[in-house]
């Protein structure tokens, strides 16, 4: 796989992804506030910065995104205690019922709609290696990579 190829892939991913979230094809800023409600799932007490960098979101949309979401109270922010000029992001207590439909749907049938393939074997291990990808590359931080 050269950089051109890997690229490609990149983007074929990025589309099944947005795809594969409920209410598909809605505006880009709803994307954005999951995408940035399921960082800070994965690491309370993080900074606008920190998700900008994990995420690759321009800092403009992470910021809109933790608007929309403290307005909502999903999303709280503390001023950091060892350095006040920082500000931390938490989950809220619970969940919206929205951000937990999101984060249980599964890509399954998006993946086998664009493989084009009905043979089970097939999804099992494209699934398989995704995960291993995603979790060699800490994007799945709460996983095991064989």
């Amino acid at each position: 796989m050269n950089g051109v190829e890997l690229f490609l892939l990149g983007r074929a991913l990025m589309k099944m992804g947005e795809q594969a979230l409920p209410g598909a094809g809605e505006r880009t800023g709803n994307r954005a506030v999951l995408v940035v409600i399921g960082d800070v799932l994965e690491h309370p007490g993080t900074t606008i910065s920190e998700v900008t960098a994990r995420t690759g979101l321009p800092q403009s949309a992470v910021s809109g995104a933790v608007a929309r979401l403290r307005e909502t109270g999903s999303l709280v922010a503390r001023t950091d205690p060892h350095d006040r000029r920082r500000t931390l992001l938490e989950p809220a207590r619970e969940l919206s019922e929205r951000v937990s439909q999101v984060r249980a749907t599964s890509i399954d049938d998006t993946l086998a709609a664009a493989l084009g393939d009905a043979d089970p074997a097939a999804l099992t291990e494209v699934l398989a290696a995704l995960e291993l990808l995603s979790t060699r590359l800490g994007i799945r931080p709460g996983a095991t990579a064989d």
